[in-house]
């Protein structure tokens, strides 16, 4: 088969083009004949260094689309043709390639209307802000949101699902080339995070009293900031990085939750229950995609071979909504 390796641990840049054997499922796996593969941070954040289970060659790749080809012993849930879409396991090999193997637990079935591409678009960054906003924060109506980076993935998710959800008002942080864009996915206000002081700008925003929710997908030092904008009894969600000291944070005016993700923790967390859950939520999402409540974010289709290129301008945070490669 096809496949975009990387040859050894190194940069987006170090991919290339070769042939690989054909995957075979083992008991409680499936393997799928990829249409579409979304592109994510997490490749071009982990490739570098590699990871301790990787062997290489190694197939990047953690958003899935395609067809069920082969069903490993066991498998009773799903049978050869069935449309599917699912967030891998980066520990193993991915779908920047023509098939790839997967357990078959965490998988969800695409529904009619819905296309591969747009089924491979939202499973890392989608489910996990479907993951924050609903498992963790239990989001209702009324509530304020701060979104960080809303052109981005999470962001964009995240936006979309608390519209929906009847959150007010929803600020998001983005650049002034993509205030637009940000706004026209359900934001109140945009945040120019290049010009404005973030924090000020919520204070003012809200009257001084901050947001209820925080999303934060940046790092350490921003969601240090974070815990001064939210309103008491907020909750601040991190992906990138948790704020370094929380104990004792103004105890006396402040009573906060911290929720600290990574969506991909599920595998190898030991729990079954974890690893079957973002097949449910997979499938919750796409249902809602299904019926256009929620938008793909799909703003370029590419071909595996510009998958290098396309993850150097993802790693540069210069690109708007999500990435899918078509095969």
């Amino acid at each position: 088969m096809k496949a975009l390796i990387l040859p050894k641990p190194g940069k987006p840049d170090t991919l290339e083009i070769a042939e690989l054997p054909m995957p075979v499922p083992g008991p409680g796996e499936i393997r799928v004949r990829v249409h579409a593969a979304g592109l994510n941070p997490i490749d071009y954040k982990v490739s570098p260094n590699g990871n301790p289970a990787w062997v290489y060659p190694f197939v990047l790749g953690i958003d899935v689309a395609g067809v069920v080809d082969t069903v490993g012993e066991g498998v009773t849930t799903w049978k050869t043709g069935d449309r599917v879409a699912y967030m891998a396991d980066f520990t193993r090999p991915g779908g920047f390639a023509e098939y790839t193997v997967t357990v078959a637990h965490t998988v969800a079935a695409i529904p009619d209307g819905v296309s591969f591409t747009d089924a491979a678009a939202f499973p890392c960054a989608g489910l996990t802000a479907y993951q924050i906003l609903t498992r963790k924060m239990q989001i209702r109506s009324g509530q304020s949101l701060l979104v960080h980076a809303g052109a981005g993935g999470v962001g964009g998710y995240a936006i979309q699902l608390a519209k929906l959800y009847g959150a007010s008002p929803i600020l998001a942080t983005a650049s002034p080339q993509n205030a637009n864009y940000v706004r026209s996915l359900g934001a109140d206000e945009v945040i120019d995070y290049n010009s404005d002081n973030v924090q000020e700008r919520v204070m003012a925003i809200t009257n001084g009293v901050g947001v209820d929710l925080i999303i934060n997908s940046l790092n350490r030092a921003t969601a240090q900031l974070d815990l001064d904008t939210l309103a008491f009894g907020g909750q601040l969600a991190c992906i990138a990085g948790a704020p370094e000291t929380v104990a004792d944070f103004q105890p006396s005016s402040k009573s906060f939750t911290l929720h600290k993700l990574m969506i991909a923790g599920a595998y190898g967390s030991g729990s079954r229950k974890a690893e079957e859950d973002l097949a449910v939520m997979a499938g919750e999402f796409m249902a809602l995609l299904q019926q256009n409540k929620v938008d793909s974010l799909v703003q370029e289709v590419i071909q595996l071979e510009q998958v290098p290129d396309a993850l150097i301008r993802l790693s540069q945070r210069h690109v708007r909504g999500k990435i899918v490669a078509e095969l």
